[in-house]
């Protein structure tokens, strides 16, 4: 067995909290962080949500007529959305969003995605994980990217919820994993004295392998103890959220506590709505109901870290701009992102809207792209992360942007 693999078995590796990928390790140096950095969290929602559903064009007749089930009423009807600007319509299970919209913390870019064709959700997910749409071949994410641009050498400075290293994050600079759900720091078989004696003793050395393995258990210790103190003072209050809510609130605890965190990211699955998705109930409604609230969790356990925090929500495609006939939908191209931060030019739909009549469509059945993702994420890392272009190049190759949206 090699040394990697008998690591990854002994659970320090790809199942604690702390993941180290690629093999150009770096020694991990105590940091001066600032007491407050910039901060960028990226919600992936699997699955390809149903961005028609999240910002509803309800001044479009063709919407209703696509969708005789599952369309979401107008305002002021019965279940309808809450009106944005006279011409889209906020889902009212995302009614706890509607403050950061009134203060202007909340932006939308709709007919936002993806231009690669592909309705693999595997593929259309790499792509944009890697930020290279259309090119297998990439082997690193571009929040992995953006860490090598901006690494402080801290062990800490970007935290995935999870167990598994997402593609996003995947690549040379390490990571750390905080496990979702009940027992983030449940105790491994590394945390044991005399198993980490044993593998301090046979990782000692100056290979990129003991480094990694060392920079590791620095990282895990790190998180560890502000988990630690989390827990104490949940103890004092009432029980966290549970599922998503859970996570964003566990997420926000550690960003404040310490300041190195300067990357997040969190997935969420459940959004392949083929089948019975409803309208302003059921199951798409459910989800984005407990969406919502853990979106509002997160903002409110960052406190005064909100203020330079930006949130991006996004996801692989959109659906298909007619239900099927099992009530649902299927995957489709043009999709909504989200941006949602203290910085924020919110209260805007930004993009041009390509509508929804046949003619408008993309294959006669999707909503079109007008505004590429890497628009929004390069505008984000250039004018919340201060990066130049040389930087941008690095994350996002071979990309230039053909839009200039004033999010920041």
């Amino acid at each position: 067995m090699k040394r990697r693999d008998f690591l990854i078995q002994a659970g320090l590796f790809s199942t604690s909290l702390i993941t180290t990928i690629g093999s150009h390790a770096w020694v991990a140096h105590s940091a001066t962080a600032k007491s407050n950095p910039k901060r960028l969290i990226v919600i992936f929602l699997r699955g390809g949500v149903d961005g028609l559903s999240l910002v509803v064009p309800y001044s479009e007749t063709a919407y209703y007529q696509a969708r005789p089930k599952i369309a979401i009423p107008q305002p002021g009807k019965q279940g309808g959305v809450i009106d944005l600007d006279g011409r889209f319509g906020l889902n009212p299970a995302l009614s706890p969003l509607t403050p950061f919209w009134q203060k202007g913390n909340l932006a939308f870019v709709h007919a936002c995605g993806s231009p690669d064709p592909t309705r693999s959700h595997f593929d259309a997910q790499k792509y944009m994980e890697s930020g290279t749409p259309g090119n297998k071949g990439t082997r690193d994410g571009w929040m992995n990217r953006l860490l090598g641009v901006i690494a402080k050498k801290t062990p800490v400075q970007a935290v995935t919820v999870g167990q598994n290293t997402p593609w996003i994050l995947y690549g040379q600079m390490p990571i750390a994993n905080l496990p979702s759900g009940g027992k983030p720091n449940q105790r491994l078989l590394i945390d044991r004295p005399q198993v980490a004696t044993a593998f301090d003793q046979l990782y000692s050395g100056k290979d990129s392998l003991s480094q990694s393995y060392r920079q590791g258990r620095m990282a895990r210790a790190a998180i560890m103890n502000d988990l630690d103190q989390e827990m104490k003072m949940a103890n004092n209050g009432a029980p966290l959220p549970n599922g998503f809510a859970k996570d964003a609130s566990r997420l926000a605890q550690l960003m404040v506590k310490d300041s190195r965190i300067e990357l997040g990211f969190m997935a969420v699955g459940g959004w392949d709505t083929h089948a019975n998705q409803g309208s302003s109930q059921g199951l798409l409604a459910n989800n984005l109901g407990k969406l919502g609230k853990g979106l509002a969790v997160l903002v409110e356990g960052l406190g005064n870290v909100y203020q330079n925090t930006t949130i991006v929500v996004m996801s692989e495609f959109g659906r298909t701009v007619q239900q099927n006939n099992n009530a649902g939908t299927d995957h489709g191209h043009g999709n909504v992102v989200w941006v949602l931060g203290g910085k924020v030019r919110g209260g805007k739909v930004y993009g041009e809207w390509p509508g929804l009549s046949p003619s408008q469509l993309y294959q006669k059945r999707d909503l079109d792209i007008s505004t590429d993702f890497r628009d929004v994420i390069s505008n984000l890392l250039q004018n919340h992360l201060n990066l130049n272009t040389s930087q941008l190049n690095q994350i996002l190759p071979n990309y230039k942007p053909t839009q200039k949206i004033a999010l920041l």
